[in-house]
């Protein structure tokens, strides 16, 4: 019987049962553009934390940025299931960063309200230039005071006497805000009153003022803080009825947290790879570091974590995509993946030791970007609140 190889990044995420050979070919399509695109430049990307406007254009020409939206307004059509989702954010972490998919995948989010419930002239002006990568776009919910609390919103929409609003209140930690030339952002009518509402905000407009995080620059330099001092917008910068944001907003929430999950997964996936390629080359008295038990039972537990997750996220995937929001599933979930990509982090850097600290591993870089899965999407306790709401408890 012949010895099996030690997983690898591919190796350490287990089957999934919804996955079929269109799968895997967009995963090579996918993983050829990361490898011709991004990899070689990825070292001086993850020092400057941005990346040049020319990659949104490759991503397009890709089918990426058009995954799932109509051919007719240059998406890639009826395709773009989850699975196919899921595959570009584990690809885009595959070397051990975020400083690319972010940036790359947040219209996902932001655009598919604005092509459902926006203006028909926003199909030609925003839809088209997004899904050619040559317009960027944004999406705005947290604020500094009331993260993303939204019964707490302060940015509001107060109606002016003619036609349209008047917007004032201030956005942070929105990703891709500082190259965006929309931002769609979510509000509050009148004051205060009447629900939340989304309008589609031109970035040039006067009014608009934005800032990077500065921070955060370690992780996306373009990561930024937006305050909108009475910008006047017109009619059909209206998304949706107005008070119905909401509505709107909720299916986009899921959207996100599956893609942070696959994220997550995937950047632990990346460590412990790392993890286990050092353990079986490194010596200590007298044999491999994967020989001593501790260290393989590390290894197991870490590796045991992940695959557990991932059991979890094909579950949801077959839920949502058989028309099941799982919406309670989804927000437990993406706290579980956070928590598994720290564990991993942490305990891959224990294994590494001092080689992990000497500048040559991407190890340091995950266990610097760990955090930052915590937060985005919904803290745990924003999103263990939703589960327990969801629940009844």
């Amino acid at each position: 019987m012949s010895r099996r190889e030690p997983p690898d990044f591919d190796g350490l995420r287990p089957p999934a049962p919804g996955m079929t050979e269109a799968h895997a070919r967009w995963r090579e399509r996918v993983r050829q553009f990361v490898e011709e695109h991004i990899a070689p430049q990825l070292e001086s990307w993850n020092r400057t934390g941005t990346f040049p406007d020319g990659l949104y254009t490759r991503a397009a020409e890709a089918g990426i940025l058009g995954l799932g939206f109509p051919e007719a307004l240059g998406g890639s059509g009826d395709g773009g299931g989850l699975y196919d989702r899921i595959t570009v954010a584990e690809e885009m972490h595959r070397l051990g960063s975020g400083v690319v998919y972010a940036d790359l995948a947040t219209h996902w989010i932001a655009l598919p309200p604005v092509l459902r419930s926006g203006h028909p002239r926003l199909e030609a002006e925003v839809v088209r230039p997004v899904l050619a990568g040559a317009k960027k776009m944004a999406f705005a919910v947290t604020e500094p005071g009331g993260g993303s609390d939204l019964s707490h919103m302060q940015t509001v929409a107060q109606k002016k006497a003619g036609d349209g609003w008047r917007l004032s209140g201030k956005k942070t930690l929105i990703s891709g805000l500082m190259r965006a030339d929309y931002v769609l952002t979510a509000v509050r009518m009148e004051g205060g009153q009447g629900g939340i509402s989304l309008f589609l905000v031109d970035t040039a407009q006067p009014g608009v003022d934005r800032s990077p995080v500065e921070g955060l620059q370690w992780y996306n330099a373009s990561i930024g803080t937006v305050h909108f001092d009475r910008v006047e917008l017109a009619p059909d910068c209206l998304v949706g009825a107005e008070g119905g944001g909401f509505r709107e907003l909720a299916g986009q929430f899921n959207i996100e947290r599956i893609s942070g999950v696959a994220a997550a997964l995937a950047l632990a996936r990346a460590a412990v790879a790392e993890a286990l390629a050092w353990t079986r080359e490194r010596e200590t008295f007298g044999k491999r570091l994967v020989d001593h038990q501790a260290v393989r039972h590390c290894l197991v537990d870490m590796a045991g974590r992940i695959r557990s997750a991932y059991a979890y996220l094909d579950h949801c995937v077959q839920r949502v995509e058989s028309g099941d929001p799982a919406v309670a599933d989804l927000a437990l979930l993406k706290t579980r993946a956070s928590a598994v990509l720290e564990r991993c982090a942490r305990d891959s850097l224990h294994l590494l030791g001092g080689r992990a600290y000497a500048g040559e591993a991407r190890l340091e870089r995950i266990f610097r970007e760990s955090r930052i899965f915590a937060l985005g999407g919904g803290t745990p306790e924003v999103l263990k609140d939703l589960v327990a709401r969801q629940w009844n408890f």
